[in-house]
Formats: C-alpha cells, structure tokens, sequence
C-alpha cells in the first residue's frame, strides 16, 4: 500500500553545489517519507503511537506468536490459540513461501531505500495477559486496553484481559507492511491503547432480508478489524421469523421467509455467538415487542390484537395484546429461552413505533383501559405491557436494552435500563441525549448512524463528525453514554450489497466509538488512513466500497 516516494532521488547531482544540497536534502526528505510505517494508518486511531525510521524485517518462516513466560494465559487459551493463527495468517497475507530472510546487521548499517536497519529481525510477539479468563464471553465492563512496544527486534504486547490482547493484535497486524521486493517489515514502534467507549456496536436486521450465517461470519470479522465489540442482532421482527425457538417451533416454521432455508437453527445461533466470542465481541439479540411482531402471530394464535372495523373485526391484527396474561405466560416462556441461549447480561426488548389505531379499535381493550384506569391515554397501556415485559427479564437476571420510546413515554423501568437513542437530527438527538442522561438513564447512540441511508459522495464524513457527547449536560452526565451502535436495516439490503454497503463506511463510526476525538477531527488525514484501511479490508477478503477515485496495490480478487 505504501508506495515507493523515494525513486525520484536516483538522479546524479553536483556534490558542494547548492542545488546538489538541496537536492541530498530533499531526498533525504523523500527517503524519510518512504520508510515511514504505515502507522498513521492504523484504523481505529490508537490513544498513544509514537514510531521511528528504525525498522526490522520479519520472516514468516521464522516468526512466532509467543506467550510470556508471566502470562496469566498459556498455550491452551482457545481465545488467543485461535487469534495467533489467525492473525499470522493475516498479517503475512502476502506470504506463498520465499526466499529465506537475508539481513544485515553491521553498525550503521542503511537498506538501499536509505532506512535504517533494526539490530535484528523480528522473530516474535510475546504477548503477556495480565488476568485469566479463556473460556468466558466479553461483557460490557471488559478491558481492552493494551500497550504494544517494537524495539530492538523485539516485539512485546501487554494487556490486563484476552479482550486487551485481542485489540493489540489487530493493531499489530495493521503496522506491518511489505516493500515493493515483498520483504515484511515493521518499525520501532510504542502504542498505548484503550477504547473512548465500552459499547461500539453494529445492528444487523435479519427479518426484513434473510442473511446467509457466512455473511454474518464474514461482517463479524470486519468489525474485529475496526475493534468493534457489539453485534446487535435484530433477529426478527414484521416481514419474518428466521429464529428457531426449540420452545415455539412454529415461529419459525410459519413466521420465517421458508422454514428450512431461511432460518437460524441453534446450531447457527451458536455459531455465531462463537465466533463472536473468538473475535472479543459481545451478540445482544433484539426481539422487539409488542409492535413490530405481525410474523410472530403467524406461528402463535391468540398473540397479537384482533383490529376491529367498526363493532366487526377486521380480519388483521396489531400489536401484542397486552391484556391477556397468556401473552406474558408466553414471553416468559421465550425469553427464558432467549436468556440461556445467549449469554450477554443485556437482552435488546425493543419498544418502538407501537401503532395505537389497532388497540383504539378494540372494545376488549377500551373495557381494559377503563378498568385499569388509563383513560384514552395508549401511552400508559404501551407502558403496562413494557413494566411487565421487564419485570419477567430481570427476574432471568439479564438487563434491558430498550429504543428510546420507552423513555420518552415514562416507561418505569430498572435503573440499569440502557436507552437507545435513535431519532430525529442533531439538534433533535442531541437534546433527547440530554433529557436521558438527567434522567439518570444509561444511553447509546445511533440515530446520525443509519447506515442503510446512502447519499452520493462521501457520506463517510458526516458519520466521522459526529460528536457522543457533544449535547448540554454536565459531566456526570456524559459519563452515562455507553457508546453508540451503526445500523444497517434492511428493507434494501441482503447479502449481495451487505459488506460494500457497511465498510469502510461503518469504519468511520468505528474510530469515533474508540479514538480520541481531538486527535481525529481532521477529515484529510482521516480520509488518507480510511483510504489506506479499506485496501487492508480488500487483502483480507472484504468487498469495502472505495472512497473515492484510487486504486489499491491489492484489488479485490474474489469476484
């Protein structure tokens, strides 16, 4: 990717001349510019990077991922096992077997491209984990943080937990790169690293298209890469039921595309979650009630709100009948499912755009909301069904995600309820970030995040400005916003457009969620590292759309 700025200096030139220095000067200048590593463009931007001309070939004959001698974690640590091999396999993605590596060590010693030799090369990544913990999920209190040192031909990577460790091997597949002889290198290099947010998350929707298990696999790879740490998975919801409940069956097998092909079994399920595991990254699953559920009420009878037309029903049917104590009977039944099948501490329970003209046009529910007093307020009927919807999560022991709705119709719910903010523009959702954090509510952010929105040009930009914490609040305040989460929704996406539709696009939420925002405010140097990290994608098999007119030295070779 870094090309050779110093061919230029071959030219002969009068030695003692002014001209001649100038021109030994501006070549030196050159040289300088070529040997530099591609560390600025490590994506997402770490906190701390400091590097020098110094570099040391790496042989992928020789090299080796290591455990300390110290670590916590030893050879058998499935996470960091599977991350070696991986990682080697992507930081040596070039590699079909060479020559044997040739250095020279001499004091002094200059390679012919003028940079400066290392005193060897480097033959390993000892990486030492300060805490155990191998065979456990992330979560939203994990460590990240990580310090990762080049120096003297040694490569050294610290971190409190697997997770650090994790995001220290992205960082160190990002810095080596190849000359144009193909020889690897790496240069003198100090990181000191942590994420700016806990949950940098990215919503896939499975039910408005079906996504084959390989895409999913392939978008969670994608996001390892630009150290995201949540797949909000939003299962089902209206068009279908793809999720296979071995409790309900007929969820599925009359709520789903088609009940064999477009389905997630519990081997998929598991998969999934394993995978994502592998890479550090947490699965929260949404199941959005009680609007957005129409494919549920195919496969459980009695579910959802008869709709009447005049004194007759209508022959459809609305949200679920929050009336019935079968409906909490069943969502008992579920999410006691739901909650053992995935393992994260946060169940996503929806909550939004609940359609009142259904429930309006019911007598069995006017008679209801007279009863308990609701007047003609739905709101309170919304917040009924949301308390108790609640209630049978927390006594399962799992926290609640809810969209913002729930808060802004005075839902009562548990302190720890984490609201996701997800309309209106800037000035809209900047002051509902304000109104939830006074609250004393946990928030996340997507509503300038909706990636399935496409303009012409680089609408990369506009996600890449986005500030968290640019609303009024005091800074207790601020300390509530968890992070924010990109969402491809998918009335126009499936697995032909997924991946060149999200990256490198997704990657600009990516660094707001990790970086620090005063050392990445500069959409130039922004746009020459997204630029360089979109070729990265291409090596490593993801269709990331360009960003503009280029080229890569790696084109995209799958097609």
């Amino acid at each position: 990717m870094l090309k050779n700025r110093a061919a230029s200096c071959n030219a002969p030139v009068v030695s003692g001349s002014f001209l001649g220095d100038v021109l030994q000067l501006s070549c030196a200048a050159l040289l300088l510019l070529a040997i530099v590593p591609p560390a600025q463009g490590v994506w997402p931007l770490p906190q701390s990077l400091s590097s020098s001309a110094e570099r040391y070939p790496l042989s992928p004959r020789e090299f080796n991922f290591l455990y300390g001698k110290g670590s916590a974690v030893q050879p058998g640590c499935t996470i960091l096992d599977t991350a070696f091999k991986r990682y080697f396999r992507i930081t040596f993605s070039g590699y079909s077997g060479g020559k044997p590596l040739t250095v020279n060590n001499k004091p002094g010693c200059v390679y012919p491209d003028g940079s400066l030799c290392g005193s060897a090369p480097l033959a390993a990544l000892v990486v030492n984990v300060h805490k155990g913990g191998c065979d456990g999920f992330p979560d939203l209190n994990s460590r990240e943080d990580y310090k990762l040192s080049i120096a003297d031909g040694l490569g050294s990577l610290s971190a409190v937990s697997v997770w650090g460790a994790l995001r220290g091997l992205e960082t160190f597949s990002q810095l080596v790169y190849q000359d144009q002889e193909g020889t690897y290198y790496i240069n003198k290099t100090d990181v000191v690293d942590f994420p700016r947010f806990p949950h940098r998350g990215l919503l896939l929707d499975t039910s408005r298209h079906y996504l084959p298990v390989r895409s999913i696999l392939e978008t969670l790879d994608a996001m390892a890469y630009n150290k995201f740490n949540v797949f909000h998975w939003h299962i089902v919801d209206d068009p279908s039921f793809p999720y296979q409940s071995p409790t309900f069956p007929n969820l599925s097998s009359k709520g789903a595309f088609h009940p064999q092909t477009h389905i997630y079994t519990m081997s998929d399920v598991k998969q999934v979650i394993e995978h994502a595991r592998l890479w550090g990254i947490r699965v929260i699953p949404e199941f959005d009630t009680p609007g957005h559920t129409q494919s549920w009420g195919k496969g459980q009878p009695g579910l959802l709100t008869a709709c009447y037309k005049g004194s007759v029903p209508s022959g459809t049917f609305g949200p679920v009948n929050p009336m019935l104590n079968t409906s909490y009977q069943f969502m008992s039944m579920l999410f006691n499912e739901i909650s053992s099948v995935f393992p994260d501490s946060y169940l996503h329970l929806g909550g939004d755009e609940v359609n009142f003209a259904c429930w309006k046009s019911n007598p069995d529910i006017q008679q209801f909301m007279k009863k308990m007093g609701f007047g003609t307020d739905y709101r309170k009927l919304e917040s009924f069904y949301i308390e108790n919807l609640v209630k049978i999560v927390t006594a399962l022991n799992k926290n609640s995600l809810v969209w913002q709705e729930v808060f802004d119709n005075a839902v009562k719910v548990p302190a720890d309820t984490v609201v996701h903010v997800w309309k209106g523009n800037k000035e809209q959702y900047s002051q509902e970030m304000s109104s939830v954090t006074a609250g004393g509510f946990k928030v996340l952010l997507s509503a300038p995040w909706y990636l399935n929105v496409i303009n012409y040009g680089q609408d990369w930009m506009e996600a890449y400005k986005v500030e968290p914490l640019g609303f009024n609040g005091t800074a207790e305040q601020k300390k509530l916003v968890m992070g924010g989460e990109a969402c491809m929704w998918g009335e126009y996406v499936d697995a032909t457009n997924l991946t060149p539709r999200l990256w490198p696009r997704a990657g600009a939420v990516g660094e707001r969620l990790w970086s620090d925002e005063a050392q990445t405010s500069n959409l130039d140097t922004a746009y020459d590292r997204l630029a360089e990290f979109r070729c990265r994608l291409l090596r490593r098999g993801i269709r990331a759309q360009p960003l503009f007119v280029g080229y890569c030295d790696h084109e995209y070779e799958r097609i």
